[in-house]
Parts: C-alpha cells; structure tokens; sequence
C-alpha cells in the first residue's frame, strides 16, 4: 500500500474527518471556498488561474472502508480560442466522487490481496491519514476531465484567415481571390509580353532607337 504524502492541516484541500468518527453512515456537509493551486488545468491550454476562488460543494460519508468523498468543484478558467487564438473564459462545473480508505481496511472487512494482485489499484487508492484527508489529486483530475482539450470562443467561431492570419469574425466577408496556379505562368508571361509592347509604343524600345539615329543623320 502507499499511504498519502504526509497531510498539512493548513492546508486549505486537507479535511478533517475526526467528526465522522468510523461509525458507518455518519455524514458530514461541507462549503468552502478555497484558492486554486498552480497548474490547475491543462498545462498551456486552459486552466484556472492559480490563486483564483474555487467553491467546494462536499458530503463526507462514512463507510466501512473508510470515507466517501462526493463534491462538486466550481471556478471560472482561463484560456484561448483554438480557432482564433483569442482570450476566453469558461464556468466550470466538475463533479467528483472518491473513497479514502482507512490504512488498515483490508483487515476490517477487505479480503487482503495476495502479493502482486490489485497492485496497481492499490497505488492509486488514497487514504485517510490521522484522521486527514486530501482533496487536490481528486480535484485536478475531476478539472482536467471536466475542461475541453479544444476551447473556442464560440461553437460557429470561424478561426483565422489561412492566408494573412486575420481574425474572420471581425470581418465576415474576409476573402482572397484565389489563382489558378496552372495559369500563373501565362499570367506571368502574358505581363512580360506587355511590358514589352508598351516599350514599343514609348519609343523606349532598340528598333525605336535606331529609327530615331537614322532620321538624324
């Protein structure tokens, strides 16, 4: 088994369960608003700011195994557009459920397991610690799946411009004229053969100079 980090009461995610007692079926209610701890959220995509309030919803349950956690944690995240990269706030509404065991729960009513069964679950049970529990793990699990990988600003956002990056919801009617790139060639020799019949008709041309010498002499 693998017992919590040693648990701060300070600590505004640690709870006191001594009230509870171990009497199965005792209930606790709880609200507390609290600041939110760094990275809270989807690094580099949308989070909660750190220091920003989160309101926790909680009922503290006791059951034979230890204490049942149900809650509901709510904040206002941060983050940016996908489509056209700017801010956008989001309310933020996750609902979490989690069993803190007692650390000795396998000898109260849990069949021990043999060695190497469920021993992967049991490095990811958390557990009550004198009496303390510890909300963060919980929370930052239940804000990563409650917050969206791919924020927009809005559902029918349109993003930016591919072209020159402009945002195309401040212009609906945004567009280039699109060029066929199989006739870019003969637009391009199409110019030079322009250029080069206003030349004749400015005289700047070589058989223009010549005439211009013969008429002199």
């Amino acid at each position: 088994m693998v017992l919590n980090a040693r648990l701060d009461h300070r600590d505004p995610l640690v709870f006191d369960t001594h009230e509870l007692g171990r009497r199965p079926g005792a209930l606790q209610r709880l609200t507390r608003t609290v600041d939110a701890p760094k990275d809270f959220g989807v690094q580099g995509v949308i989070g909660v700011p750190e220091g920003a309030p989160v309101e926790l919803d909680l009922r503290l349950e006791s059951v034979m195994e230890g204490v049942l956690v149900t809650g509901t944690a709510r904040a206002t995240a941060e983050g940016e557009c996908v489509r056209c990269l700017e801010p956008l706030e989001q309310q933020l509404a996750a609902d979490f459920q989690e069993l803190f065991s007692y650390p000795d729960a396998d000898d109260r009513g849990r069949p021990a397991a043999e060695p190497g069964d469920d021993a992967e679950d049991d490095e990811d049970r958390l557990f009550v610690e004198d009496g303390l529990i510890g909300l963060e793990p919980v929370l930052r699990d239940a804000v990563v799946l409650a917050l969206p990988m791919q924020p927009v600003c809005r559902e029918d956002c349109p993003g930016l411009c591919s072209e020159c990056g402009a945002r195309l919801a401040d212009n609906p009617d945004h567009h280039h004229d699109a060029v066929d790139i199989r006739w870019a060639a003969l637009q391009g020799l199409a110019g030079s053969l322009g250029d080069g019949e206003k030349d004749e008709m400015s005289g700047d041309g070589p058989d223009s100079a010549d005439a211009a010498e013969k008429q002199e002499k």
